[in-house]
């Protein structure tokens, strides 16, 4: 493998791994078979984070921490990661309060609410919890130091 393409390969990597761990840990939580996971946002671990942080430390160990790339890309997975645990998360919470609101209006009220736009199916986990965060972050990092290690 190029060192110069070491990064992104590191990073797509992780985010492919990341994805194709969440059916199987799902079904160690909950016994219950679901592949289409794989293609789901949400879950353990992040995806996001996984990418993110394996760009990082492969950005890193490529320049031995020192590079702006790397400190740049640092930055940036911070912000991706505060984003995925926090806004994202508290987004997908307001979605399922805005959904327990809408019926309960319906049913306090015997109103049934015609605007399409109160039927959507909206996806109300967008985003992570930290132990979820933490699980991507441990993908990203093995990841991009495993294959630090084997592209020697």
């Amino acid at each position: 493998m190029s060192l110069k393409y070491y990064p992104i390969i590191a990073a797509v990597c992780a985010n492919i791994i990341a994805q194709l761990l969440k059916p199987f840990f799902h079904y160690l939580k909950t016994g219950e078979k679901n592949l289409s996971l794989v293609f789901e946002s949400g879950g353990f671990p992040s995806s996001h984070t996984a990418l993110v942080v394996a760009l990082t430390f492969a950005l890193g160990y490529q320049s031995r921490f020192e590079s702006d790339s790397f400190f740049i890309s640092a930055v940036f997975s911070l912000t991706v990661i505060y984003d995925a645990a926090n806004v994202r998360y508290y987004a997908g919470q307001n979605i399922k309060m805005t959904k327990a609101l809408i019926q309960d209006f319906e049913a306090l009220t015997q109103v049934k609410l015609d605007n399409p736009v109160y039927r959507q199916k909206i996806k109300d986990v967008l985003g992570h919890k930290w132990v979820e965060v933490i699980g991507g972050f441990l993908v990203g990092f093995i990841t991009a130091s495993i294959m630090y290690l084997l592209r020697r």
